[in-house]
């Protein structure tokens, strides 16, 4: 071997330093990315906690008229302090970018978990539960999300749910004289009746309509309402035209027929649906008690007859018998 190549250091890689915004957050790498903007993972170089970091373009932003939509969605996230909400800590800018830094979500989408087989019946009900409780805190502060689906909730390293992506949501503030909405928006298969019938609808009503999809979704493993034809799609979800499968309980199949009310003025409300939920909890909890009860008392009896069987020997023997 050439005495020059025995001696020849091979050369090293040096990693590229990454590129940190306004000294605060290190950006790395593309976890998504949509029509105008892009997602980044994120460490905050104060704390090494990881971010999510959602760069939006300016240029399309002002290209598009929608500098009054994004000025509303930063509003509204920051009036929302939710445990199943995605937080949002700051706004940076410069130039041509602005920079949305969030909570990352660890876990990633509630979408990819259940694309890939049906959760169970308690699984399906703890992420209800949570996605209800987080709704029902949006709606106390005049906020409706009009966009709920699982490819919107998140999960964090804990498993629990996050709700997330409030660019269509809408304020008490922009309803009509009616005291309704009025803007067509939504994902098809997710969207409620009364928004198709386009005479203006109640923001909580449609959320929960959502909610009821979403948990048909989990539980059942497909969508209640599909058609690759668009308007044989809305025809099914205007005319509540769904079908529970066998192996649901009796109790989420009433739950879902409740949610999926096609009028409005009859369907489940959220205050009905925590009772219900909060039920089911007080019931769970004093099956529980009861359960411990019944050993208790069989201990205690066991014990008793135990003592007896010994305080018989012991006279037996003082007897001389």
């Amino acid at each position: 071997m050439p005495e020059n190549y025995r001696n020849a250091t091979v050369p090293t890689t040096v990693a590229e330093p990454k590129p940190v915004l306004f000294g605060k957050y290190e950006l790395g790498r593309l976890l998504g990315r949509g029509g105008f903007a892009k997602v980044y993972h994120g460490r905050d170089v104060n704390n090494s906690k990881s971010v999510a970091v959602k760069s939006v373009s300016k240029q399309k932003i002002f290209k598009t008229n929608l500098t009054a939509h994004v000025k509303r969605e930063v509003a509204i996230m920051r009036r929302l302090r939710h445990p199943h909400i995605i937080r949002l800590h700051e706004v940076l800018a410069t130039k041509s970018k602005i920079y949305f830094v969030m909570d990352f979500a660890k876990g990633g989408e509630l979408f990819a978990k259940v694309s890939k087989g049906r959760f169970s019946e308690d699984l399906s009900r703890r992420y209800f539960h949570q996605l209800i409780s987080a709704i029902g805190y949006c709606h106390s502060r005049g906020v409706y999300h009009r966009d709920l689906k699982p490819e919107n909730l998140l999960l964090d390293e804990n498993w629990n749910l996050k709700i997330s992506d409030f660019g269509l949501s809408a304020v008490k503030d922009q309803t009509k004289s009616d005291g309704l909405l009025h803007t067509m928006c939504g994902t098809p298969a997710y969207v409620a009746p009364e928004i198709l019938a386009k005479k203006g609808y109640d923001g909580a009503k449609v959320d929960i309509w959502s909610c009821g999809i979403i948990l048909f979704v989990l539980s059942a493993g497909y969508l209640p309402f599909n058609d690759t034809n668009l308007m044989n799609l809305y025809r099914k979800i205007y005319r509540g035209d769904f079908r529970c499968p066998k192996f649901m309980s009796p109790e989420l199949k009433n739950l879902l027929g409740r949610l999926l009310d096609t009028n409005p003025d009859t369907r489940i409300t959220i205050q009905e649906i925590m009772m219900i939920l909060g039920l089911k909890k007080v019931m769970r909890s004093m099956s529980c008690r009861i359960l411990i009860l019944m050993m208790m008392k069989k201990m205690i009896m066991e014990r008793w007859l135990m003592n007896g069987v010994v305080l018989g020997k012991v006279r037996k023997m003082k007897m001389g018998v």
